[in-house]
């Protein structure tokens, strides 16, 4: 039977609260903040510290960062500051930060997305690796009983076949850093046919073969699919999709950013969805959020990068070995 809308309502946050009670059970992290000159964007620090998520080094102007801080109850007499005269320059000296190893991630303050993923792909400064830079957003769906990681809706715009491999590739180690005891990816287009006429069906199709063939690893694969048959079993089992991924998708991997864009969107406003946001790809998990996010979102990203650098530090053992 379905959900009624009550029970929906009683369950909103649930997959979050538990994201965030698992990531406290690992060490918080050191996160460069860079330019937190907002109300919002201190409060989320002033949380995540709260909750042991984070120890933040706040880089942008002084005098700004305090009265933010001021403004939220938040004492920061104990926060290491970094001083810097803009936004420009802040977004620089915290990925400075991450080069120099004194931080685990970085994090974004008042400041558009692009003055900080500019300093994050600089050829000189930046902190870029051989995989492609990726964004996945991590949505907490009432009614639905995993998160979705959606990907790439805010970096990648119109992604070739080579780059949606990384992409694909940075979900899934996302969703095993995340606890997932199965990852299940569906590569989304308007049909589960493939057709020359529909481009998104063709590349769907080389992907799941490139899976088979070892390029891509750690998740089951299969597309192309439309929505509905990624998520719904009803609507899989209406159209005889019989495969481990049809219907209970936990990662959905967009033709492009405008669909991702959409679809993201659409579950935010329409079925009042959270959005965890997380770019993947370079040394250090970088935690996006945007000036409309709520605080349980903004919590939730602090938590996956705590999950991610875990992650990390856990193969880094592993490979020294």
């Amino acid at each position: 039977m379905a959900d009624a809308p009550g029970d929906a309502l009683e369950t909103r946050h649930e997959r979050y609260e538990q994201l965030i009670a698992a990531a406290q059970k690992r060490t918080a992290i050191k996160v460069a903040v860079a330019h937190p000159c907002d109300q919002s964007s201190m409060r989320g620090v002033s949380e995540a510290m709260r909750l042991h998520l984070i120890e933040p080094i706040l880089v942008g102007p002084i005098e700004r960062m305090r009265q933010a801080a001021e403004q939220v109850g938040l004492d920061i007499g104990g926060v290491e500051l970094v001083d810097a005269e803009h936004s420009h320059a802040a977004a620089e000296k915290a990925v400075e930060l991450v080069r120099a190893g004194k931080a685990e991630a970085l994090m974004k303050g008042s400041l558009h997305t692009d003055e900080l993923m500019a300093a994050v792909v600089s050829k000189t400064g930046g902190i870029r690796t051989e995989r492609r830079i990726s964004h996945c957003f991590i949505m907490d769906v009432p009614g639905h009983p995993d998160p979705l990681i959606i990907t790439d809706a805010a970096v990648n715009i119109a992604p070739d076949l080579d780059a949606k491999v990384d992409i694909i590739q940075n979900a899934i180690d996302l969703a095993h850093a995340m606890g997932a005891d199965e990852v299940r990816v569906a590569i989304l287009s308007a049909m589960e046919t493939v057709t020359t006429k529909v481009p998104s069906t063709i590349e769907a199709a080389a992907l799941c073969k490139m899976a088979e063939r070892g390029q891509i690893t750690g998740a089951i694969l299969d597309g192309p699919l439309a929505l509905d048959n990624a998520i719904s079993p009803e609507a899989a089992a209406i159209k005889k999709i019989a495969s481990p991924v049809a219907g209970r998708a936990n990662i959905l991997v967009v033709p492009d950013l405008e669909a991702g864009n959409m679809l993201a969107k659409s579950l935010s406003f329409l079925a009042k969805a959270d959005a965890a946001g997380i770019v993947l790809g370079a040394r250090v998990p970088v935690i996006l959020t945007s000036r409309a996010d709520s605080l349980i979102s903004r919590l939730a990203s602090c938590a996956v990068a705590v999950m991610v650098a875990a992650a990390s530090r856990k193969a880094a053992a592993v490979s020294i070995r």
